[in-house]
């Protein structure tokens, strides 16, 4: 099976006013996401599309709270 590689129809280039690079390209934009490792693996090779697989890694979210900032006993020093 050959896999297709997506070409953009037009080459990148610096927007005038701010000199971002930039493309009217809408495909670059595009990610798909599946339940499953082998749901993602079946759809790229059914289509025949060149892929790289990314397993998303667990988030770890530490609680915070504003009021911390003026707790007693606080050890980290003052940023203001």
């Amino acid at each position: 099976m050959r896999a297709r590689i997506y070409q953009p129809p037009t080459p990148l280039r610096p927007d005038p006013l701010m000199g971002w690079i930039g493309s009217g390209d809408t495909q670059a934009q595009v990610r798909l996401s599946f339940p499953t490792r082998d749901e993602a693996v079946a759809y790229a090779e059914k289509q025949g599309i060149a892929f790289n697989l990314e397993i998303a890694q667990p988030r770890r979210v530490k609680p915070k709270a504003y009021a911390d900032n003026f707790r007693y006993g606080r050890i980290e020093n003052w940023t203001h």
